[in-house]
């Protein structure tokens, strides 16, 4: 069950309302990395968890945390957009430089157009100066950006590099105001941005002393894996300084190999050509003779495919 509180977990209002900027903060809802994307992975994750009770109470903790950042930042939407665009209009027919620029244009007309052509139009056709489900160009939140796959370390991962990304446009947003309202109030979000990371890590390290995991996730995969090339490092780009680096000498992360670097790896298999296509879909063959002409040449077609692949496969 889930219960909402009016109160909002942090909230400072701007000092004065900014329609663009409000266009730009929607990337921290609606994007990829927003909140809506976390506090949907957090969630599913937590529903999906099958391990110990622990990890589902810590999952849903923080995805239901992250219900209140899309709350916050909505919130703080509304007030940028209230009034903004007649507000923004009357400062900038007040600038010497815009008016300069206009060259006698009517001030009106010119500030129109440029407020037009950078706020979001949705947020006064669509919503009524109100935020939406979507990131800073208008494309809407998809279900596609969340990760929840059962593994707890593979999602663990996930979460840290969202929490990164999220973190990191939060930061750039911060720099990108003067409105100390508004640093105010993500300075709360990017605390809790650090936090965040912080507990992801400490998740993953978790994860693997009580056993579940290793380095590499899932332990099968070593058994699977052909041990020949499991720490091979290839270098597949003009250049040789990626031997350098920790990845490509010593030994490996999870303890079981040595990593090798492979300055000019070659190709472990021969030529494959794909299978000729079946002759009723009407794709082009190899050769005209294999293309379907009549029903009655069906198994006439069919002959001289076998016989092209018989041609072909090395060793007939």
């Amino acid at each position: 069950m889930f219960y909402h509180n009016k109160r909002l977990q942090y909230f400072t209002p701007p000092e004065r309302p900014d329609a663009v900027y409000a266009k730009k903060m929607q990337e921290l809802i609606g994007g990829s990395f927003g909140e809506m994307t976390v506090m949907m992975q957090y969630l599913f994750q937590g529903w999906n968890c099958r391990g110990p009770a622990k990890y589902r109470d810590m999952l849903l903790d923080i995805g239901t945390e992250e219900i209140g950042h899309v709350e916050m930042l909505a919130t703080m939407i509304a007030h940028l957009l209230d009034k903004a665009p007649i507000k923004v209009q009357e400062a900038g027919a007040k600038d010497p430089v815009v008016g300069a620029v206009m060259g006698g244009s009517k001030p009106g007309d010119v500030i129109n157009d440029i407020i037009a052509s950078s706020m979001n139009p949705q947020h006064e056709i669509v919503s009524g100066q109100g935020a939406m489900p979507a990131d800073s160009v208008g494309f809407p939140w998809n279900g596609r950006f969340i990760v929840a796959s059962g593994n707890l370390l593979a999602d663990f991962r996930s979460n840290l590099h969202a929490e990164s990304q999220g973190l990191m446009q939060a930061v750039r947003l911060y720099e990108m105001t003067d409105d100390k309202g508004v640093k105010d109030h993500l300075s709360f979000m990017i605390a809790r941005d650090t936090m965040h990371q912080n507990q992801w890590l400490a998740a993953i390290e978790e994860l693997k002393s009580d056993g579940f995991d290793d380095t590499v996730t899932p332990k099968i995969a070593y058994e699977y894996g052909k041990k020949e090339h499991a720490y091979q490092f290839w270098n597949h780009s003009e250049g040789t300084e990626s031997a350098e680096g920790r990845w490509a000498k010593g030994r490996s992360m999870d303890g079981k190999g040595e990593f090798e670097y492979v300055a000019n790896p070659q190709p472990l298999s021969r030529e494959i050509e794909p299978p000729q296509p079946t002759p009723d879909l009407h794709a082009t063959p190899k050769t005209p003779a294999m293309m379907k002409t009549s029903d009655n040449g069906v198994k006439n077609v069919i002959d001289s495919v076998v016989q092209t692949i018989d041609n072909i496969t090395p060793g007939k």
